[in-house]
């Protein structure tokens, strides 16, 4: 579906393992990882673009980056972005992305929403499978 939507696979893939990997379930599991994934573009962009202000000076960039691996750790006080991995994955795939976030974000997202349908259909036929080995055994 993302290749026919113009959109990056392995992104989509990304946002589906996000969903898989949050410890929350459900609804809660879906908004935090989108807002982690999302806070994790974002935090790309700042490594990015501070970057770019001094080309030729690599250390530069290190010290962005651990600067702001050190706050993408720390933002995770706030419960919305209390998913580490999530942010991680975010700022990995625009990396990947070459930083366009315009392509990036909407790939993530369509992951994250099949990571969802996938497990919580999955859950619900689990449901309805074990309902339905209950009521038979219950019948004999």
């Amino acid at each position: 579906m993302a290749v026919s939507l113009g959109l990056l696979s392995w992104a989509g893939f990304l946002g589906c393992t996000a969903y898989f990997a949050c410890p929350q379930g459900g609804l809660k599991g879906l908004w935090i990882s989108a807002c982690t994934l999302l806070s994790g573009v974002v935090w790309a962009l700042v490594i990015i673009n501070g970057s770019a202000l001094a080309p030729h000076m690599d250390v530069i960039g290190y010290v962005i980056t651990g600067i702001v691996a050190f706050l993408m750790c720390i933002q995770a006080k706030q419960w919305l972005l209390s998913f580490v991995p999530g942010t991680f994955i975010g700022a990995c795939a625009t990396f990947a992305g070459q930083g366009d976030w315009q392509l990036v974000v909407p790939s993530l997202a369509l992951g994250l929403v099949f990571g969802y349908a996938m497990k919580n259909s999955g859950l619900w036929l689990a449901s309805r499978r074990e309902n339905r080995l209950s009521s038979t055994l219950t019948s004999k």
